[in-house]
């Protein structure tokens, strides 16, 4: 990540004439994008997202002088790819240095007690909550962000109301199948001592 940058009055005075020549509006336009950088940073997974906020708003202000007479279109839109290289810079920094190895692989007794679970948890929800996880996990890629835009608006919802209700129902589902789990191998357990 970069250090602190210098940025001076008349560069700040024409990054908010860039977003818009009134004041008044400029500024609203400021704290609106801003809030929308870090609400991207934080649905990222981002734990400085104001901190991250901030380095992308100064590096387009760092861009003024040839960036507010060459661009053309939303403002907002530019800001919407820094802060996409500014996280994956963070990304890049923030990794622990030496990842864990990754688990072993499940046996097929485990893998088949885990699919039990998911599907006998699966059967516990209603059925308005089953298909609506089915259906936000259907697609893949592209495919799978039209899909959740259909179904958000099918459901005559936010697509974000939908991310939150399709989270809190894989939340219930994850807490469900361990559960489950801790249920069979205590069950293991239980037999193994018992004969």
């Amino acid at each position: 990540m970069r250090k602190e940058m210098n940025i001076s009055p008349e560069a700040f005075e024409k990054f908010l004439t860039w977003l818009d020549p009134n004041r008044e509006a400029a500024g609203m336009k400021y704290e609106e994008i801003r809030r929308r950088l870090i609400r991207i940073l934080v649905c990222r997974g981002c734990t400085a997202g104001e901190e991250l906020a901030d380095e992308t708003i100064n590096r387009v202000i760092g861009k003024m002088p040839g960036l507010a007479d060459s661009y053309i279109g939303d403002p907002a839109i530019y800001f919407y790819g820094v802060v996409r290289k500014v996280h994956h810079e963070w990304l890049k920094v923030s990794r622990v240095p030496h990842p864990l190895p990754p688990p072993a692989p499940d046996s097929p007794e485990q893998k088949e007690q885990e699919y039990g679970c998911l599907d006998s948890c699966m059967n516990q929800l209603t059925a308005e909550n089953r298909e609506l996880i089915l259906e936000y996990y259907k697609e893949e890629r592209h495919a799978k962000i039209v899909h959740r835009k259909e179904l958000a608006e099918k459901l005559g919802i936010a697509v974000n109301a939908l991310r939150i209700r399709a989270h809190r129902i894989r939340a219930d589902l994850q807490e469900c199948v361990e559960n489950c789990l801790a249920g069979a191998i205590a069950n293991e357990t239980f037999r193994g001592i018992v004969h």
